[in-house]
């Protein structure tokens, strides 16, 4: 960012899905005046917006949104990528004196924020598509095993069931010789300070929150999110790409190939996305320490008057 301008004032609201955030933040950008900055990593996706649920064209007129939807399906978009347009949506709103209230689902995106990237160089085009040849038709496991032989430490500390950082991690040994975990200690300088920008993170109880999600998978469903994905499933994308895995895209995709009944591709749908919110509370709890957490019954409430709290 330019040295002769004022860092805007950042407020960061992480959460799992179906918390309620969006809606936090939008009250949140009202009393602050500020604008709302995504940082979930399958919002960006234009193709997506029901089934993200990504925030609607009415919440949007409330206050400016940026970062939502301005990514096609077929771009592997990454961390890396997110965080040069959040420099940049940062830099706009200095211009204009607004204060960014950043919020989303996706920790890794706050982590590279207020803590560094890491420095692992970019993987050339032509040995990614080798190496997705190269896995074309194999299973996660066939992925992890191949990993394993290759970068024990780094298939450590993946999951067997996640395919896109499976082939990242494969990427970047194809490309460097090297395994991905010696570049990950590594880290460049972030773009924030953690001390610098206050930081909250939105916790509602499991039971409620499991409820939410399922509630909410239903809800769009009925808002068509089936029609969403069958529009996606038609334009034949590689289905390792991030917008493939999106929770509930497989299953539906497989519904549509009369693989699944709607019932039961919802159902898997449902309990892939608790996991994941599972996930995300470990994920905050261990690599976001400067994040308070909100689990009261006003978490509106409780962040307006720790913000409060730092003006005085």
């Amino acid at each position: 960012m330019p040295q002769d301008k004022a860092p805007p004032r950042v407020v960061f609201l992480a959460g799992p899905t179906a918390s309620g955030k969006s809606a936090l933040a939008l009250a949140l950008a009202r009393e602050l005046g500020g604008a709302i900055v995504n940082a979930d990593s399958m919002q960006v996706y234009r193709d997506l917006r029901v089934l993200t649920a990504r925030p609607s064209e009415a919440e949007e007129r409330e206050a400016p949104h940026l970062l939502y939807g301005h990514v096609d399906a077929a771009r592997n978009y990454s961390v890396g990528l997110w965080l040069k347009d959040f420099e940049a949506a940062l830099a706009r709103l200095a211009a204009g004196r607004q204060t960014a209230v950043v919020t989303g689902g996706t920790g890794m995106y706050f982590k590279a924020a207020l803590y560094g990237l890491s420095e692992i160089p970019p993987v050339p085009e032509k040995v990614r598509e080798v190496v997705r040849a190269r896995f074309e038709g194999k299973t996660p496991q066939d992925m992890h095993r191949a990993l394993a032989a290759l970068d024990p430490v780094s298939a450590g500390r993946l999951r067997e069931t996640d395919p896109q950082r499976l082939l990242r991690a494969l990427e970047v040994f194809e490309a460097t010789g090297r395994p991905l975990a010696s570049f990950q200690e590594a880290r460049a300088a972030p773009i924030l300070t953690a001390e610098s920008c206050p930081a909250f993170f939105v916790a509602p109880s499991r039971e409620a929150l499991y409820a939410r999600i399922d509630a909410r998978f239903d809800a769009m469903l009925e808002q068509g999110a089936l029609e969403e994905v069958r529009a996606l499933a038609a334009r034949g994308l590689d289905p390792a790409l991030p917008a493939m895995r999106a929770h509930g895209v497989p299953h539906l995709i497989a519904h549509l190939e009369g693989r699944l009944s709607l019932e039961e591709a919802a159902a898997r749908g449902k309990l892939d996305t608790r996991h994941y919110a599972k996930r995300q509370f470990t994920f905050a709890r261990h690599q976001l320490p400067s994040f308070s957490w909100l689990e009261g019954p006003d978490p509106q409430g409780e962040a307006l008057a720790a913000l409060r709290g730092r003006e005085t």
